[in-house]
């Protein structure tokens, strides 16, 4: 995988990543003010999500790869 050719896709899967925390975190003000029990709830998946996309590799066609075998 070249690194300069897959430079957009990392930018762009980082910042969709960001924007998953962020709306997590804004989850997570609601649930402290308006909606205890909800606002943690809603939270929890969107969490999940942002982890996802941190953690997976991009393929040698500059793609999101989810297979959990790879090194």
């Amino acid at each position: 995988m070249d690194n300069i050719t897959c430079t957009s896709e990392r930018i762009s899967k980082y910042f969709l990543a960001g924007v998953f925390v962020v709306f997590s975190l804004g989850l997570v003000v609601l649930g402290f003010t308006f909606l205890p029990v909800i606002g943690f709830v809603l939270a929890l998946p969107v969490v999940a999500i942002a982890i996802v996309l941190i953690r997976t590799r991009l393929n040698d066609q500059c793609q999101l790869d989810f297979d959990t075998n790879a090194s």
